[in-house]
């Protein structure tokens, strides 16, 4: 057909990217073939479990949902800790229009259409929500779409996500917005969930469930409401109706629910904790099997490339300086390629990474320094130091020295027997270099 749509496509897909019809209401009742953590969402505030801290009485949320006058959020916290319940809330509380879209199927099209439903409902009168969960998934140019419509008031944004967004979303958007960090559940948290769960009948009426299987699955859930509420579900459907669920059987339902979130990326914080360490620990073969994990996981590279960039300077540093170089050149491979092309970049580095020196003489010199700097405050630099505009105050050039090195006092007076990078064996070419400089320097 020449590539060309018929026009009666193209009038029903302006329909939709215009149509005006109201979503359903953020407060409505879930179906009952959703899972049990959409069927168990609370609908109250007072029902929420978790999160004392920011829903505390007289608190800046707590008002916000009490009152009905939302404002723009970021709600930063790890899956399961409510994020998506809150927004629901908020929007319930506040009689708007609520919309929801996930950053990892939405782009500039989806928020555009969003945007125009929001301009169309305000001249009623009606506010709308938009609920953007995963939206460090957004790139600069689709969180810019969004700055427009939240300046001028047409939508209320509530992004969640797992991911730092001082990191992850744009300066301009976040000024726009309150950021509100959210905790994991505590396991008396997630027991609470587990039991209102059974006294409302839904693993079964005659189903019975042994206690150490509640209490394994709030132990072990790592405070994942999400997680803990559907092995849960799984654990009964596959004791059947009417029987016992088991310890061993919840036991397999966590294991098996682990798994699926893992394939989802939904739960990646003991997996990158375990590449840091297992690269830490110079086991190349670990560092790929975890590197494995995420990438088949779906997990984000530039999340893993971060990672590496960090470790390169944390935990190599000095000891082989090259490991930097590597690390970001990786990260810009993940820029430029994008997967899967980029998992050899990042295999790469992850080899190189694991079998580098390692050293933490950077890392700990740097914190030792900013710890004498919140203790005792900055020292102004001496004299000879100071801007060439104020003269040089005697400033004596090392590169007129023999060896390029000068005798004279760079520290401040305050600060002339402080000794912050400490060289370790690791770092033994430095250290004879630092011991050579500090003679000539007439220093110990």
């Amino acid at each position: 057909m020449n590539g060309i749509r018929p026009a009666g496509d193209i009038l029903k897909g302006m329909e939709r990217l215009f149509d005006t019809e109201e979503p359903r209401a953020a407060g409505r009742q879930p179906s009952p073939d959703a899972p049990l953590a959409t069927r168990l969402r609370p609908q109250t505030v007072e029902q929420f479990v978790g999160q004392q801290r920011l829903l505390a009485p007289g608190s800046t949320l707590r008002r916000a949902i009490e009152e009905g006058h939302p404002h723009s959020m970021i709600l930063h916290g790890p899956p399961g800790s409510g994020k998506t319940t809150l927004a629901r809330l908020v929007a319930a509380a506040s009689d708007a229009a609520f919309e929801e879209e996930s950053a990892v199927e939405a782009g500039r099209a989806e928020v555009r259409a969003v945007i125009e439903r929001a301009r169309q409902r305000l001249r009623s009168g009606t506010r709308t929500i938009l609920f953007l969960d995963e939206i460090h998934r957004f790139n600069k140019a689709q969180q810019d779409a969004l700055l427009p419509a939240v300046e001028e008031g047409l939508v209320t944004l509530i992004g969640a996500t797992t991911e730092n967004p001082y990191f992850e979303v744009n300066s301009a958007l976040l000024s726009r917005t309150r950021v509100y960090e959210l905790d994991a559940l505590s396991e008396t948290d997630v027991r609470v969930l587990l039991d209102r769960a059974v006294a409302h009948g839904e693993c079964g009426p005659a189903a019975s469930i042994e206690d150490a299987a509640l209490e394994f699955l709030s132990q072990r859930s790592d405070g994942d409401a999400r997680t803990a509420l559907n092995a849960l579900e799984l654990a009964c459907e596959t004791a059947g109706a009417g029987a016992t669920v088991t310890l061993g059987q919840a036991e397999d339902a966590l294991q098996r629910r682990a798994l699926l979130y893992d394939r989802k990326a939904d739960r990646h914080y003991d997996t990158i904790s375990a590449w840091i360490k297992a690269t830490r620990g110079s086991d190349p073969d670990a560092s790929l099997y975890y590197l494995a994990v995420m990438l088949e996981g779906g997990e984000d590279p530039r999340f893993i490339v971060r990672r590496m960039v960090i470790l390169a300077s944390e935990d190599i540093g000095n000891a082989d300086p090259q490991a930097l170089t590597v690390a970001t050149a990786a990260a810009q491979a993940v820029e430029h390629v994008g997967m899967p092309e980029c998992q050899f970049a990042l295999a790469q580095a992850a080899i190189y990474l694991s079998l580098a020196p390692k050293s933490d003489a950077a890392k700990r010199a740097v914190l030792a320094a900013r710890e004498h700097i919140r203790e005792l405050g900055a020292a102004p630099p001496p004299p000879h130091l100071r801007s060439s505009t104020r003269g040089d105050g005697g400033y004596d050039n090392p590169h007129r020295r023999p060896g390029h090195i000068s005798p004279q006092e760079v520290m401040p007076d305050r600060a002339i027997d402080e000794r912050f990078y400490e060289p370790d064996d690791a770092e033994a070419a430095l250290r004879e270099r630092l011991e050579e400089i500090r003679r000539a320097r007439g220093r110990d």
